[in-house]
């Protein structure tokens, strides 16, 4: 995310909050008016901002707006990582995605392995929280997010592809660095992060 995407995404923060907490009629339309602002300049500004996306993005909450969650769920076997491969790109990735009302952070983290992989995983420690925006992830959307990675262990063996992978397996660090990875999702660097992680008796969750 570049620093004009920011500018706007504190815009559309500050619009969306006015209208759920404003009371006075002028200041709801002046917030009103600012969001409408946001969403032309994002036209404008914004690679890939197309009307539907900028609908999506800017109506997809109500009220104080807060950085969405992303969770990752880092499973180890014999000193492999789990890794799927997405249908949609033909790009792999760390089992994962956007927290559920209703879930815990681990029992996303369970839920997607599972949806995903096929398998069973029991989450073992919460290995780091990363702020997309100041670690430079390439963005799909404007969203802010937060990206948690957790170190699971497996329960089971026999993991499979589910609806939205095509191919599931383990690969050494080594291995998963030169397939064609999702960096929207992992990052290199997030890789060697979660193998210290596993080879670590007493990790610090890093954080931003």
């Amino acid at each position: 995310m570049n620093e004009i995407e920011l500018l706007l995404e504190q815009l559309q923060a500050i619009a969306q909050s006015g209208k759920h907490y404003g009371k006075d009629v002028f200041d709801l339309e002046r917030y009103q008016q600012l969001e409408d602002v946001a969403k032309k300049l994002s036209t404008h500004l914004v690679h890939n901002a197309t009307p539907k996306n900028l609908d999506l993005f800017f109506d997809a909450d109500s009220g104080y707006v807060t950085p969405k969650v992303d969770v990752r769920a880092a499973t180890f076997s014999n000193d492999k990582i789990l890794l799927v491969k997405e249908k949609r790109g033909g790009t792999w990735s760390i089992p994962g995605g956007w927290a559920d009302i209703g879930y815990s952070a681990g029992e996303i983290a369970t839920k997607e392995t599972f949806e995903e992989a096929g398998i069973q995983v029991v989450p073992k420690r919460l290995i780091a929280i990363r702020d997309m925006q100041k670690n430079h992830y390439p963005k799909k959307n404007l969203s802010y997010i937060y990206k948690l990675f957790f170190e699971c262990t497996p329960t089971e063996t026999d993991i499979h592809s589910g609806v939205e992978t095509s191919d599931v397996a383990y690969f050494t660090l080594d291995e998963a660095l030169k397939l064609n990875l999702s960096l929207a999702r992992n990052l290199r660097e997030d890789f060697q992060m979660v193998f210290d992680c596993h080879h670590s008796k007493n990790w610090e969750t890093k954080f931003d």
